[in-house]
C-alpha cells in the first residue's frame, strides 16, 4: 500500500485503486494508462514536479497537456519557473519519477492545479507508484492536497 492510499484509506475518502500496465516507453505515460483504462484522457491529471525560485510546487495538469511555464511563472509569483532535477523531485516527494503522487508525499508542497479538474466527476492521478492510479472527486483531492486552481497549459 503506498502512502497515498493510505492517507486516502485514513481520511475515509471513496476512491477506486486503478491498476495498469505502465509502458516506459510510451510518448506519454497518462494518455496511455488513459487508453489501457478506457477513460477520457482529460481526467487523467499528471503530477509534475516544478520549481520557481527555489520553491518546489506540484503541478495538476490532463495528461495530454504541457505546463507553459511562463503561465507558471507568473502563478507563482516569480520570474522563472521550470522542472525540477528528476533527483530533487524523488527526494522531496518520496516517490519516484513516474509515480509521484499528489497525495501522501514526503513534504507538503503547494500544489497548483489546472482549473478543468473542477469540471469532472471524477479524476484520476497517480497513487504513489509506477502502474497505480487512484480515482477520487476533484472536491476531495483538492481539500486533501490544499491544490490551488491556476491556469499553467
Amino acid at each position: 500500500m503506498t502512502p497515498a492510499v493510505r492517507l486516502l484509506r485514513q481520511e475515509g475518502v471513496p476512491h477506486v485503486e486503478r491498476p495498469y500496465d505502465y509502458d516506459p516507453d510510451a510518448d506519454a505515460i497518462g494518455v496511455a494508462a488513459a487508453e489501457v483504462l478506457g477513460v477520457e484522457p482529460g481526467r487523467v491529471f499528471k503530477t509534475l514536479v516544478c520549481q520557481g525560485d527555489g520553491e518546489l510546487v506540484l503541478i495538476l495538469l490532463p495528461a495530454p497537456d504541457r505546463i507553459d511555464f511562463k503561465k507558471l511563472a507568473r502563478a507563482l509569483g516569480v520570474r522563472k519557473a521550470g522542472m525540477a532535477e528528476p533527483a530533487v523531485a524523488e527526494r522531496a516527494t518520496g516517490y519516484v519519477v513516474g509515480g509521484i503522487s499528489p497525495l501522501g508525499g514526503r513534504r507538503r508542497l503547494r500544489i497548483l492545479a489546472e482549473p478543468s479538474l473542477a469540471t469532472h466527476p471524477t479524476v484520476l492521478v497517480n497513487a504513489g507508484r509506477r502502474g497505480l492510479l487512484v480515482e477520487l472527486a476533484p472536491e476531495d483531492l483538492v481539500r486533501l492536497t490544499g491544490a490551488e486552481l491556476a491556469e499553467v497549459v
